[in-house]
């Protein structure tokens, strides 16, 4: 037997060997994609199996969740109208009277206690009756409310009911009779509907009537008698004596006819051996049964799940599976076919073509083992990754080196350097001499000073942009004969807005060496900072002074030079090269050209800045940045404009 083995395994090999390299190599590429593709197709299925199965039985548990607690928060408005009703003084003497009550008395308590009852039903518009019955016989019956006992003696509950003491008693009715016979020519009302049952016991353990408290079901239990049915799933309630109640127009009930049956035997087998089997069977359809016990009313909501749609979205999901995996096979014999032609056709083309992707003349490659050519194809191929490699790390270190050195320019264009330890000795000097305008100057230098040293991040909060702006103006009024005033516009939410250090000083900084000139006559020089959402996850930020302005040509000039450093890869070379038509627009330095170029490079190209003006009246330079706050969170808009000029 062992030497048959060998002898077919030898046969086999013989034939394997015989067959073209093309064919084997499809052959193995078939076997390494089939293969895996049945072990990850059949393992696939079992989980899509498993998980539509458990979201089917998990949707069915929410479901029932919520609808037990609509059903809790029922029984709790039945329980709290039956409460309400005995607990009224007047009610309990009416129901326990044994003298007839003259007319006066009728009409108090019509007036009074009855009005509170009928409030109760109104209160509570799904509670379908309120229903007072007493053993007293002379008790004037007071429709719809107070009967006699006589009128419910041969209901089956009755007995149960009579004696109950302290108890409560839930009865479901397939129909809601009508107790007063007003409509008795027409045929009964076929509504299911639950009653709660309590005994008047006045006094205790004197039997004085009953109280019943009624409500529908489609009330009571709303998804099990919806109108918009599902016809995959149908829900049940069932009571203490394994009564069921539904909506008879389910089809899924009318399809399968034991089901009724199948439900009462594995209740009573839940309740016997608290045993519970969710799957069944009939006529070829699969059904998923769940349960939640009511303990309130000793009772069971089930739900039933026909697995028809379930079974067939799996049995197309298989299918799928299949024609997928099919289908790939078949690409990949294609791809496989054509790819070894090209291979073994063309091993001396595709090497020289490797050189010269090597070489850097091509972008292209291919990898393939294997001796003569085929190893001298795969030595020219990891030459030329190591090379590609070298060449992306090298320019990574260039981008990396040319972007730190264009920060590293505009630190130092912005960044001041003063010495603040001395400025300090120089303040208390001025303190003892008692020279406190100097001594205030001094302050309001340090903090700038402060703020240009703390330079832990390119980002600071607008609050702390504005306090720079406010040292720098206190410092630069000493000089001014007319002092220059700073009034803000800016809501209170705006203060945490992130915007670039040192971004809105310099622009401050060129109004107040340009916007008013030294023959200027006018005492009212003033700056205005305003701040307002524009759109779009944008914030505009607009500086105006009311200095004599920009003529238009110089206004053009300046704005083109902005728009030209925009489109240029790096714009700090451009700054090289302004002329003195700009410089005397205020671009260079520490200029508005620098801080366009930063807000650029740090915000992207859609932000930056524009200057408006109009000569003789005002300039105005609006920066536009992202709405982002360095505290996290958004930004809501203000209504509310705050002056703090």
């Amino acid at each position: 037997m062992r030497g048959e083995f060998g002898r077919l395994l030898h046969g086999i090999k013989y034939w394997w060997d015989r067959r073209s390299l093309q064919t084997r190599l499809i052959a193995a590429s078939i076997l390494i994609v089939l293969i895996p593709g049945l072990i990850v197709s059949v393992y696939s299925f079992r989980a899509i199996n498993e998980t539509y199965i458990g979201d089917t039985l998990k949707k069915s548990e929410n479901l029932l969740e919520m609808e037990q607690l609509h059903i809790s928060n029922q029984v709790e408005v039945l329980e709290r109208a039956a409460q309400l009703a005995i607990s009224d003084r007047d009610v309990i003497n009416y129901l326990t009277s044994d003298t007839d009550p003259n007319t006066q008395e009728l009409i108090e308590f019509n007036e009074s206690a009855f009005a509170n009852l009928t409030r109760i039903q109104v209160n509570n518009p799904n509670i379908e009756h309120l229903r007072l019955f007493s053993s007293s016989r002379q008790v004037y019956e007071i429709w719809p409310i107070i009967f006699r006992e006589d009128r419910v003696r041969k209901e089956p509950w009755f007995p149960k009911a009579a004696g109950l003491g302290d108890q409560e008693l839930w009865v479901f009715q397939h129909s809601d009779p009508d107790i007063m016979q007003r409509f008795s020519p027409r045929a009964p009302d076929t509504t299911p509907k639950v009653s709660l049952l309590r005994e008047m016991n006045i006094p205790a353990g004197h039997h004085a009537g009953l109280i019943q408290v009624d409500m529908l079901l489609t009330h009571f239990t709303s998804k099990t008698f919806s109108g918009r049915q599902d016809n995959e799933s149908q829900m049940y309630l069932i009571d203490s004596d394994l009564e069921l109640f539904t909506n008879k127009n389910n089809r899924l009930g009318k399809t399968s006819p034991g089901l009724t049956g199948a439900i009462q035997s594995r209740v009573r087998m839940l309740r016997d051996t608290n045993k519970w089997n969710q799957e069944y069977r009939e006529n070829g359809k699969s059904y998923l049964l769940t349960y939640r016990k009511l303990e309130q009313i000793d009772g069971y909501l089930l739900n039933v799940v026909s697995l028809e749609g379930v079974l067939r979205d799996i049995s197309t999901i298989r299918n799928m599976i299949i024609g997928a995996n099919v289908g790939f096979i078949v690409l990949v014999t294609l791809i496989a076919y054509i790819l070894n032609a090209f291979i073994l056709k063309n091993l001396k083309r595709l090497t020289e073509t490797m050189k010269k992707v090597r070489k850097g003349e091509l972008n292209t490659g291919i990898e393939i083992r294997g001796g003569g050519e085929v190893g001298e194809l795969a030595h020219h191929f990891n030459k030329l990754m190591r090379t590609i490699n070298e060449l992306i790390a090298q320019s990574v270190r260039k981008q990396a080196l040319s972007k730190e050195a264009e920060l590293r320019t505009l630190h130092n264009q912005i960044d001041s350097h003063f010495l603040y330890n001395t400025l300090e000795n120089i303040k208390m000097l001025a303190e003892m001499e008692n020279q406190y305008k100097i001594s205030d100057a001094l302050t309001s230098l340090g903090g700038m000073m402060r703020y240009n040293f703390k330079w832990s991040g390119e980002y600071v909060k607008l609050k702390d942009e504005i306090r720079h702006i406010q040292n720098y103006i206190e410092v630069m009024n000493i000089r001014f004969e007319e002092p220059v005033k700073l009034q803000l516009e800016i809501p209170d939410e705006y203060m945490e807005l992130e915007v670039l250090k040192v971004s809105l000083q310099p622009i401050v900084e060129n109004s107040v060496k340009h916007a008013w000139g030294e023959q200027d006559g006018s005492s009212d020089h003033r700056i205005t900072i305003r701040a307002e959402e524009s759109g779009g996850g944008r914030v505009q930020i607009s500086i105006t002074d009311n200095g004599k302005g920009i003529p238009e040509d110089r206004l053009a000039l300046l704005n083109q030079r902005c728009e030209e450093a925009g489109h240029e890869r790096s714009g700090f070379a451009s700054s090289a090269s302004i002329s003195s038509t700009e410089l005397k627009a205020g671009v260079g330095g520490i200029g508005l050209l620098n801080v366009h170029q930063r807000l650029r490079l740090f915000y992207g190209p859609e932000f930056g800045l524009r200057v408006e003006s109009e000569e003789g009246r005002y300039t105005t330079v609006n920066l536009s940045i992202p709405k982002r706050l360095l505290t996290g969170g958004g930004i809501h808009h203000a209504e509310t404009i705050i002056d703090r000029g």
